[in-house]
């Protein structure tokens, strides 16, 4: 029998009907990529960025304890391309008189996902702007002034204070605090949570002055505790403000001079404590870790461990001469200071022109 015209114009109708219908799908589905992938791509880059650059500080750290240059990568751009390709073909043939007829419907797919991650390399003078210059003491002083504890800032971030040296860890050296020091912080933390001091710029004939206000205070124990403070930097009484400077001794006794440390100063004296093995230091890869104990030390801030597997509760880990270094999740004082360690590195990058990383994604259906 033949194929009359109704049931070929049926056949090709339903064949159109149907590439219509998928066609349509994939059209709706390719116009869903973009705003469906924000959430997940804002959230996945957020978590790879955070832990890789956590990896990274924490390997320059152990880089440093045994000798080795630290290097810095920031990322500089994330690129991520989507691409929704279909393609919907059909096919219908008869013969007249009949021998014999053919449908086929057929379609391809095809998707990708292109992440580009780009790189900036810190070195140069770049590198000795974020790494090697000192800490401005306006950064210091905003850090307490934003409600970081005045006895950690100072910890990590001054090498003296009115001449008053912080302990400090050179390698597998250390070198313990003044007597007065450690008495300062502590008294410093006290008036800090009182809130009876604060900072602030001031209008000079010169520029702008940073100086540290105590508050009046009708608490006795609060304006001994302020006594406390002047006296140990050998501030004169009676005065509320007192400029503050970038220096290794005052000029006066209404100044306080702040001689403070560089981003790498800093992850040496952290690096100092780093826990290595004992075969390390007996083929001289390393040299020991010395014991910070007695009067004018105290324990390190951070606590890095070393084990030969990958450790499975770990905050950061990162693998280093044929074993793994990490701070425990369970540590919750060396996270904190690590958080803090990295948060430091961003407000000493001041050498470039370049912004914030940028992620650029391209979700075109």
């Amino acid at each position: 029998m033949g194929v009359d015209a109704s049931t070929r114009r049926f056949s090709v109708g339903r064949a159109q009907t149907l590439a219509l219908a998928v066609s349509l799908g994939i059209a709706s589905g390719c116009a869903q990529i973009g705003p469906s992938t924000i959430v997940r791509d804002r959230f996945d880059y957020t978590v790879s960025v955070s832990e890789s650059w956590k990896r990274q500080m924490l390997l320059n750290v152990i880089k440093i304890r045994y000798g080795d240059a630290p290097i810095f990568l920031e990322v500089a751009s994330i690129i991520n391309q989507y691409s929704l390709e279909a393609e919907l073909n059909a096919a219908l043939g008869w013969s007249f008189p009949p021998a014999g007829h053919e449908q086929r419907i057929g379609g391809t797919g095809r998707y990708y996902d292109r992440p580009t991650v780009s790189y900036n390399l810190l070195t140069g003078e770049k590198f000795a702007r974020s790494m090697m210059a000192p800490i401005p003491p306006p950064t210091v002083m905003a850090m307490i002034e934003g409600g970081y504890p005045a006895d950690i800032v100072l910890r990590l971030m001054v090498k003296s204070v009115n001449g008053i040296r912080n302990q400090a860890g050179l390698y597998n050296r250390s070198v313990a605090a003044d007597p007065g020091f450690y008495p300062l912080l502590d008294e410093l933390r006290r008036v800090q949570e009182s809130g009876a001091m604060s900072f602030r710029l001031k209008a000079t004939e010169q520029g702008e002055a940073l100086v540290l206000v105590f508050r009046p205070q009708a608490s006795p124990d609060l304006a001994e505790d302020a006594g406390k403070v002047r006296r140990i930097l050998g501030l004169r009484e009676g005065l509320e403000q007192y400029r503050v400077v970038y220096g290794s001794a005052a000029s006066g006794d209404d100044e306080i001079a702040l001689l403070t440390r560089s981003l790498l100063e800093i992850l040496t004296d952290i690096a100092s404590s780093v826990e290595v093995p004992p075969e390390h230091v007996a083929e001289a890869r390393v040299g020991t870790t010395m014991e910070s104990r007695g009067e004018g030390f105290r324990p390190p801030l951070v606590r890095i461990s070393y084990s030969g597997d990958e450790p499975a509760d770990a905050y950061a880990a990162a693998p280093y001469r044929d074993g793994w270094f990490s701070i425990s999740d369970r540590d919750y004082p060396s996270k904190r200071i690590f958080s803090f360690l990295m948060f430091i590195m961003t407000l000493t990058e001041t050498g470039g022109k370049q912004g914030a990383p940028v992620m650029t994604i391209s979700a075109g259906g």
